[in-house]
């Protein structure tokens, strides 16, 4: 065998081994973290959350885009205290089942694929069911106009569906 052949099938060889390898470990990285778009992030160490909840943050806030990104994962259960933001904010479910509350409505229920607007000043909150995590993408947007104001927690009665 020529030695250009030789080195064209030694080549061949060790780029079909690295992508194989590759592959094979991104697999494995989606199944441990539960094929989960973004990580987890921080435990989040806050009176303003019932439960555990974790943050990863994707974008913070900046004068160019006047918004702030973060990936948020609930525990089975957990929730957030009741707030509101004076600009607004919009919620991307992303994996998991979830409740969403505003004062005087119904619970709605949250599952993949739902998005949340929540229109400036309106008082609601937002978590995992009883039996399943939540993760979702909060966006606060038009963050010129104030920081999240926290309020009470939310009652297990509040938090039932209704």
């Amino acid at each position: 065998m020529n030695r250009s052949l030789t080195k064209t099938i030694y080549l061949f060889a060790l780029f079909n081994l690295c992508c194989f390898s590759a592959k094979g470990q991104n697999t494995t990285d989606a199944t441990q973290s539960g094929s989960m778009p973004f990580p987890k992030g921080e435990k989040i160490e806050s009176a303003n959350f019932t439960g555990s909840a974790w943050l990863h943050m994707l974008v913070s806030s900046d004068t160019t885009f006047n918004t702030s990104i973060g990936n948020v994962t609930f525990e089975k259960g957990a929730r957030t205290n009741w707030h509101y933001h004076p600009g607004g904010q919009l919620l991307l479910v992303t994996s998991g089942k979830g409740r969403y509350g505003e004062k005087g409505k119904t619970v709605r229920e949250l599952k993949k694929g739902d998005v949340i607007k929540c229109t400036p000043n309106t008082i609601h909150w937002h978590g995992a069911a009883p039996d399943s995590e939540l993760s979702h993408i909060a966006i606060g947007t038009n963050l010129s106009k104030g920081a999240v104001v926290w309020m009470e927690p939310v009652s297990d009665e509040e938090y039932k569906m209704k």
